[in-house]
């Protein structure tokens, strides 16, 4: 009987709170936006290369579909001109020519910070809005995360607001209807309220 007992105390004790921080932790945390499940590795296309190309089976169950209202993109061109030519300038050499990056992007260097990611909405830069994007190029990386310099006193606002448009403008379609329907939309209503 004293095992049975001491069973119940153990687990009402270390169990049941850790239980009920994990749900707290978790409940209060924001979803991030659904992920598409149509991006695929862009792939090289040469005969004499194997099709590599790796398709992902169909959902068991269908998905809940996301708003079948498209956005149109309303960039300026002259913006997307400009911030092309400020990124090929400043940027191209650690994000890549076309966003894509290094394959290794989510494995820590040799200097235990992280090497730049793909803006190209291949990873993470289509779930920070316009905003949170501008703020990380003026400041940099966070210490000790990643090796980002601060553009803030080599770049104008203005070239770094061109420099976004143009990230923004190399995104697919799917990628940037679901940022700015989930991301962006919702910073500018946190702004105007």
């Amino acid at each position: 009987m004293n095992n049975v007992k001491s069973f119940f105390i153990f687990h009402c004790c270390h169990l049941l709170p850790l239980g009920i921080a994990t749900g707290f932790i978790v409940g209060c945390s924001e979803p991030l936006p659904p992920i598409p499940n149509t991006i695929l590795a862009p792939s090289t296309s040469s005969s004499a290369l194997p099709d590599t190309t790796v398709q992902t089976p169909p959902p068991i169950a269908e998905p809940k579909q996301q708003s079948q209202t498209m956005v149109m993109r309303t960039l300026d061109p002259e913006k997307v001109k400009s911030g092309g030519i400020i990124y090929h300038t400043n940027c191209a050499t650690c994000h890549g020519p076309n966003g894509e990056s290094t394959p290794d992007w989510r494995n820590q260097g040799a200097d235990n910070k992280y090497p730049p990611p793909p803006l190209n909405g291949s990873a993470h830069t289509w779930h920070h809005s316009s905003d949170t994007l501008k703020k990380i190029i003026r400041e940099g990386s966070s210490s000790g995360i990643g090796g980002m310099p601060a553009w803030d006193n080599k770049l104008t606002n203005q070239e770094i607001d061109d420099v976004t448009v143009w990230i923004t403008s190399i995104w697919p379609d799917e990628i940037y209807n679901i940022w700015y329907q989930e991301i962006e939309q919702k910073q500018q209503m946190k702004q105007h309220q």
